[in-house]
């Protein structure tokens, strides 16, 4: 992992953490084309919906902007051995998903800006992102955190990088019930515990990491055994 990708993880987790992103829905972030708030009372109100893992879509994406979704998310959350990225947490899989429920007023926020960023891409280095070597792939997403991508108005490339960055946070730390950070990766990467049945006086007081399993959310606590009447 280069100093590059280790910074960007680094600014991930930390905001992650002090947003208290891992123990709700989503996390407490600036969001471009709307407010997080109303994001957050709307996935909170919506049904929970089935999930698959990995770099699965279909509930929203085509196979090209998946691809692209899938790349740029990783770009903004590498992955490193023992240390789990944005495809090992099932990113896409959560944006996908969101797309196609609570998030379904960004549809056309996303159809636009990927397509957008597609032309810039093709225009610049006459590629599309996800055909360009990863430090290309850091130098569009620098252009479009700083605002200096050329051909996007709406959204513009800043609300583009600022809401899949917040969308990228949000699929690998909210709860797994929501498709993304798949096998608790995000929480254990934070120290998240999740939902424990018991927590010991020592646990409650202590301020390092908890790490001892199991880690339990939403969904497991979902799959639990069925009471009998």
């Amino acid at each position: 992992m280069t100093k590059h990708d280790a910074a960007r993880r680094a600014f991930l987790v930390r905001a992650a953490v002090g947003a208290g992103a891992v123990a709700g829905a989503g996390i407490l972030t600036e969001a471009s084309a709307h407010t997080q708030t109303e994001h957050t009372e709307a996935k909170a109100s919506a049904p929970a919906q089935p999930h698959s893992s990995g770099d699965e879509h279909g509930a929203f994406f085509n196979y090209d902007n998946a691809a692209t979704i899938a790349a740029f998310t990783e770009r903004l959350m590498p992955g490193a051995p023992g240390k789990p990225g944005a495809r090992d947490a099932g990113v896409l899989n959560y944006i996908d998903l969101a797309l196609a429920g609570a998030y379904a007023d960004l549809q056309d926020f996303y159809r636009r800006g990927l397509a957008q960023l597609d032309a810039y891409c093709r225009k610049t280095f006459d590629q599309p992102f996800v055909r360009l070597a990863a430090e290309r792939q850091d130098a569009v997403i620098t252009a479009l955190d700083e605002g200096t991508a050329t051909g996007f108005t709406w959204p513009t490339a800043q609300e583009f990088f600022n809401t899949v960055r917040t969308h990228t946070m949000e699929g690998m730390f909210a709860d797994p019930i929501y498709g993304g950070n798949k096998d608790f990766a995000g929480w254990r990467l934070v120290g998240f515990p999740g939902a424990q049945a018991i927590f010991t006086p020592t646990d409650l007081q202590s301020t390092q990491a908890f790490t001892r399993a199991p880690v339990i959310g939403l969904q497991a606590q979902a799959k639990g055994p069925t009471r009998r009447a």
